[in-house]
């Protein structure tokens, strides 16, 4: 819905909030009512429909549940009420407002508020509604409009946190498994940063070789190599004053770790041949599926580098511990591939439900995202039966080599534990029994933390 077409209701017992708003909406929608007396609101919703409603966490009134704001939006739930949900809440309060998602509302801002955002706010949860025969209901729940979805308990904490380290420039590490949404979350956080309106610049440095390293991150000079024709400039500069999103930065070498620790500590780079520095003004982004854990073996990472990039960290779930985002997530993608293929609306029966409920995804939501577009290309009704959703054949030979690559690796554990330990300890003669040397062995026993 258009912002110009709304009708609001506001509720906030403070008159200058109540004002202020109106002064600052009244040429922005069609209609705004405000209420002083949260007991009124059942009140003004028989009177008339409202596309958005404003609500304050905290009243002084007759009701006095230490957070009333929830207890007026049950009460609008009770009602039947389809209008969207905004809270108004104070810094202190964002627990409750986080709370108050999961309990029906849409979004919540904070007072005090800059006057864009309030807007920005009003229009992206607007934007999130469509109507349906003169009642209008709320989209799938989201960030920013962001292609980032989900209802469940661990996605709100991930709103939460985003909203409150996007407004900082603190340094971001997005941890989690391949597919599970990092990349939107590292656009969801540009997007709500002040740097929202500079470049966003995201780079695969897990895919890029020794020699191209420098030349992509840092640029480079006409003939500092074979192929360099003319200058370039790399994507630290490309991001200045934006942000700047590495992607798989588990993959890279200890070497170029060290080269990215320099320009990071410096805030400077310098091209491939050239010997003037560049300063750099970049909001870091950084995201892996290697565990914290394995990132902390000083064999693999620099742990001087993790604390340079890991200020906040995020952990994102994956698909099969997020409950009832599933069935979300495919109705979304049945949305955008029907009208991608020209299809009709398409709906899951009981047992396609379950089927996706009871699957573990290995792929995470991009195995989901192209299970439904395949099964949308072969439907031929308007219902998709559990027949119809076929999983890839690929995530799951790659589970079950994943499976036996851990077998194995738990045999070869055991019998490097059980080798020393008839060995006394003594690594050269436990070397020398398994057949490698006492580098190859420490190299083991460092692998698997013995």
């Amino acid at each position: 819905m258009k912002l110009k077409n709304a009708s609001i209701l506001i509720v906030d017992d403070d008159p200058d909030v109540l004002t202020a708003v109106r002064l600052l909406l009244k040429t922005e929608v069609r209609e705004v009512v405000t209420e002083r007396n949260p007991e009124n609101i059942r009140k003004q919703i028989a009177a008339k429909a409202f596309d958005l409603i404003m609500l304050d966490m905290n009243f002084n009134t007759s009701i006095n549940t230490g957070n009333e704001g929830l207890f007026w939006l049950r009460k609008i739930k009770e009602l039947k009420c389809e209008a969207a949900v905004i809270m108004i809440t104070a810094y202190g309060d964002i627990n409750l407002a986080v709370r108050s998602l999961k309990e029906g509302a849409n979004d919540f801002i904070v007072k005090p508020w800059h006057n864009e955002v309030l807007l920005k706010t009003i229009a992206e949860v607007l934007d999130k509604t469509v109507t349906s025969g003169g009642r209008s209901f709320t989209k799938i729940s989201s960030l920013n409009g962001n292609e980032l979805f989900g209802d469940s308990e661990p996605m709100l904490e991930i709103f939460h946190k985003i909203r409150k380290v996007a407004p900082t420039d603190a340094n971001i590490l997005i941890l989690g498994e391949n597919g599970t949404g990092k990349d939107l979350i590292a656009k969801a956080i540009h997007q709500q940063s002040q740097r929202s309106a500079k470049p966003y610049v995201k780079v695969d440095v897990g895919s890029l070789s020794e020699g191209l390293f420098e030349s992509e991150l840092f640029g480079h000079k006409k003939g500092a190599f074979t192929d360099a024709r003319e200058d370039r400039a790399g994507r630290f500069e490309s991001a200045n004053t934006g942000t700047l999103f590495l992607d798989e930065i588990g993959n890279i070498s200890l070497q170029q770790q060290a080269k990215l620790l320099s320009v990071l500590q410096n805030r400077q780079v310098t091209r491939l041949g050239s010997n003037q520095s560049i300063e750099i003004d970049i909001r870091l982004i950084c995201a892996t599926n290697v565990t914290l854990k394995e990132l902390a073996n000083e064999n693999r990472f620099r742990k001087d580098l993790i604390y340079r990039i890991n200020t906040v960290e995020i952990l994102v779930p994956p698909l099969r511990e997020r409950g009832q985002d599933i069935l979300l997530l495919a109705r979304h993608f049945s949305r955008v591939y029907s009208q991608k293929y020209l299809k009709p609306p398409i709906e899951f029966d009981r047992k396609a439900e379950e089927k996706l409920m009871s699957y573990h995804f290995p792929g995470n939501v991009r195995e989901l995202q192209y299970t439904i577009e395949r099964a949308v290309i072969m439907s031929e009704g308007e219902v998709l039966e559990g027949k119809d959703l076929i999983f890839s054949p690929i995530e799951q030979s790659y589970e079950r080599s994943e499976a036996a690559e851990s077998s194995l690796s738990a045999i070869e554990k055991n019998t490097i534990l059980r080798v020393i330990e008839q060995n006394h300890g003594n690594i050269s003669k436990a070397a020398k029994e398994l057949g490698i040397t006492r580098t190859a062995l420490y190299r083991r026993l460092s692998k698997y933390d013995i």
